[in-house]
Order: C-alpha cells, then structure tokens, then sequence
C-alpha cells in the first residue's frame, strides 16, 4: 500500500546522510548538513520505543482535539489528523504498518507516517508540544498500559500459592532460621509467607501507579507555551486527575522510572528468594520438592541429573534487574534541570526490568504449579533437631515458671540429648525430664509433638490451621480485588 512504502525508510544521500524529507530528524532545519549516518545510528532510540507507538498515537490525539478546540488548527485539520493517526494505529495493530526503524525516535515516525497520509496537516501536530513533554506523556500512558498486567500476573501468582497452602494445612515443615532447625511450621504457612510478599510488590506498583497520574503534556521544552493549551483539557481527555505543576520538573523528571525500576528490583527480590528455597528443597538432602520435567533439565554429561534450572534462570536474573535500577540512578545522578539527552537511555533499562519480571513471574507461578510435594520428607525434617526447644520452655511458663528460667531449663534438656546422643527431647523419659525439672509431668510428650507444636501457635499470622486458613480466604480476596 502507498502509505506504508512511504513509513519505511529515510531517503539516505552520498555520504550516508539523511536528507529533507518527511522522515528526516524533527531538528533538521537548523542544519545544512544532514546527520551521518553513523551518528543517527548512535543516537536512534525507536528499537527501544517503538512500544510506544499506540501509546503516543493516543496522546497526539488528544493534543490535536485541544489545538482543535483552541483555535489553533480548524476542524477540518483536526478531522484530517484524526484520521489518519486512527489509520496509523489500526494498520500497526493489524500488522499492515511496519515501524521504520531508521526514523530517530517513535515520535518521529508516527508524525512522518500521519503526514505521508495527510500532507500538510499532519506537520501541524507539533504544535506547541516538544518531544521533552511528548516522551514524559509517552512514559507514562505506557506504564499505566503495562503496569496492570504485571499486577495481574502476580495476582495470579498470589492465588496459585494460596490454592497449593489449601490443600497442606496439615503439612508438617520445619522453620528455618540462620539455615538452622527453628520451629514446626507447615508448609501452608510458608507458601502464604511468600504470597503475603508478592502483596506488596502489587501494592508499591499501585502507589507508584497514582504518583503519575498527572499529565506533562503542555510543558512544551521546558517553559510550557506561548500558545493559548489547554493542559488541563488534554490531561482530562487521557484520562489523568490532572496535570505536573512545574514545567521544568515535568520534562527533567524521571523519578517514575526509577521508583518502577526499584518496585520491580523488589519483586524479583522476592522471586529470588523463593527460587532459592525452591533449589535447595529440591536437592536430595531435602528432597521437599519435585519439579515437573517439563520445568526442569537434564545434564551433558551425568545421565541421573534433573536440575532447578529455571529456579536458578529466575535467581540468576536478579542481578540483571537491580543493574537497571542502578543505571537508572546513575544515569540521573547528575543531570542538571531540566531536559539532557542522557534521560533518552531511561528506557532499555525501564523497559528491560518489567520485561524480565514479568517473564520471572509467568515461569515461577507454572513451575511451582505443576510441582509435586514430598510431605512425607517434610514432615521427617521435624524429627530431631530440637525444634520443639521452645514449645519446653513455653509448658513450664505455664506451670509459673519466668521464660528466663524456663528457657535455660529447656537449654538443659537439649545439652541432655546432646550428651546421650539423643536426637529429640521427646526421647528422654520423664524421670530424666523431671530431674532436669519438677514441674515437667506425662503430658509434656503430648504438648511438643511437631503438630502439637505448630498447632499451640495459633496467634494471628502464625501456623495453627484456623490462623492459616484465615491467611489462605485473605490472600484469595486479595487476588480477586
């Protein structure tokens, strides 16, 4: 079609140099010379951008109906852009419109494309706006694009954690502390301790959600306009509450994508933690967990292998994140107000951070979906190791002992074992109990068995079953929100 042979592709001179036409740079008139086309190639950001094609198509909509309105373009321009920016996003949603990727930036391209389409009309889109304020807009309306479906994504992983927590409520697991035996828990509790997390990952992005609910547009380079906008119109028609209040801030902030950048560097935080545990319970010396092969390799040259390596791609790629984040700070560190070309790099490490969570969360919810559960092992690792310590010293509590004491009675009782080689409390008789202490009595086997242990437990958030359950009913309310 005409329209699409004249979006793909700059005319290039002799020398590699972009000449007048409507795909040359938005700055060219300035210039005799066009660019090199090195240099073009160097400062292009469209292989980055071009995300944002549907995102500015709607923002230079809304700009155009205002100018409209203003009296700056007369209805029939504003009909005629309309058009055809509603063209250009229908052909590139049905695939009939390709990106020009010699074309300096997105914005660029789609001004380009309108104005193949509709002559002259189309060269009016600009006015009064800057790519300083368009990018801002740009950014934003893509983030409150993108933002709810990573959100969706870790709803769904809430609710799959949830779901596998409600079928081992009377799943025994030993808690861990420093690595080492702490107290019974059950695996329900432990699977709600992570969901809980990936709660407030989906509540940071929903506040950092409302910090750009404002709209930059009308900024202009830095000093707003001296045409006649309406920001405030434009802001309402793009669905914002309202507009920046400072068109300096507007165009040189970009605390947005670092607050995005470090919500996500959380998340995959959170991700990584749980991969961790998922690779060590998959190890024959736990053996808690077994990961379908569909979610697992094998190994080159050991036949028996089966490894964690999607747990341990999802651990891996924490660094990759954090490494956004940080370029980002770096990146703003020193910019002075307001716009530099600096904040063009603000994208690749935006852009590539979401991108990675939200496949980390995607492969992370189907791994540990399809896993199989050894609840057997999990309940042996209950055996031994003392994890009932404290449940000794909270039965002499009972019976009026301080906890000062009655810890140092039950830190006696395990140097007992220790001395005997005896592996639990529960194995010493109760003469041996009560030479240790008087108050010790023929209950106190029944009062430190493992599910004894995590049943006393029944403060709120702890892993007695009615409190897991509550947990379990909150969690599933929350993904449905």
């Amino acid at each position: 079609m005409q329209e699409q042979k004249g979006a793909q592709g700059a005319i290039t001179g002799a020398h590699g140099a972009l000449t007048d036409n409507n795909h040359a740079a938005l700055w060219h008139g300035r210039f005799a010379e066009g660019p090199d086309a090195a240099a073009v190639e160097f400062e292009t950001s469209i292989h980055v951008d071009e995300r944002m094609a549907l995102d500015d198509i709607a923002g230079s909509r809304a700009h155009a109906a205002m100018l409209c309105k203003q009296g700056i373009l007369s209805v029939d321009e504003n009909v005629q852009i309309q058009a055809g920016l509603t063209s250009v996003a229908d052909d590139l949603e049905r695939g009939a419109l390709s990106i020009d990727y010699s074309a300096e930036d997105i914005h660029s391209f789609v001004e380009a494309t309108l104005t193949d389409r509709i002559g002259e009309p189309g060269k009016k889109l600009h006015t009064g706006r800057s790519r300083n304020d368009q990018i801002a807009l740009d950014e934003r309306l893509y983030l409150r694009r993108a933002i709810p479906d990573l959100q969706k994504a870790v709803k769904s992983l809430i609710k799959t954690l949830a779901d596998i927590a409600s079928a081992h409520t009377d799943t025994l697991l030993t808690g861990y502390t420093h690595m080492q035996h702490a107290q019974p828990v059950t695996l329900a509790q432990h699977l709600c301790a992570w969901a809980w997390a990936l709660t407030r990952d989906v509540e940071r992005l929903s506040d950092t959600l409302r910090r750009i609910d404002k709209s930059p547009l009308g900024s202009g380079a830095l000093a707003g306009s001296g045409l006649p906008l309406d920001r405030e119109a434009v802001a309402a028609a793009l669905g914002f509450s309202g507009v920046t209040e400072n068109s300096l801030d507007s165009v040189s902030d970009r605390d947005y994508c670092i607050e995005f950048a470090s919500d996500f560097a959380l998340l995959q935080m959170h991700l990584s933690r749980m991969s961790e545990e998922v690779v060590y319970w998959a190890t024959t010396e736990f053996g808690f967990i077994d990961l379908s092969e569909k979610w697992s390799t094998g190994s080159s040259i050991m036949p028996q292998k089966k490894n964690p390596d999607f747990a341990e791609l999802i651990r891996g790629r924490t660094g990759k994140v954090y490494g956004d984040l940080v370029s980002l700070l770096t990146m703003m560190k020193g910019l002075p107000l307001s716009y530099d070309r600096d904040m063009q790099e603000d994208k690749a490490p935006l852009f590539d951070s979401y991108d990675t969570v939200l496949g980390n969360v995607i492969v992370f919810e189907a791994m540990i979906k399809s896993a199989r559960w050894n609840t057997e092992k999990m309940a042996q690792s209950c055996d031994g190791g003392f994890a009932n310590a404290t449940d000794v010293a909270d039965y002499l509590v009972r019976k009026g002992m301080p906890f000062r004491t009655a810890h140092g009675v039950a830190a006696q009782c395990v140097r007992l074992c220790i001395e005997t080689k005896r592996s639990a409390i529960e194995a010493l008789t109760l003469a041996e109990l009560k030479a240790v202490s008087p108050l010790f009595e023929d209950d106190i086997f029944a009062k430190i068995s493992p599910r004894a242990c995590a049943e006393a437990r029944s403060t709120t958030g702890g892993p007695a079953k009615a409190q897991v359950e509550a947990q379990i009913a909150a969690l599933r309310a929350f993904g449905e929100k």
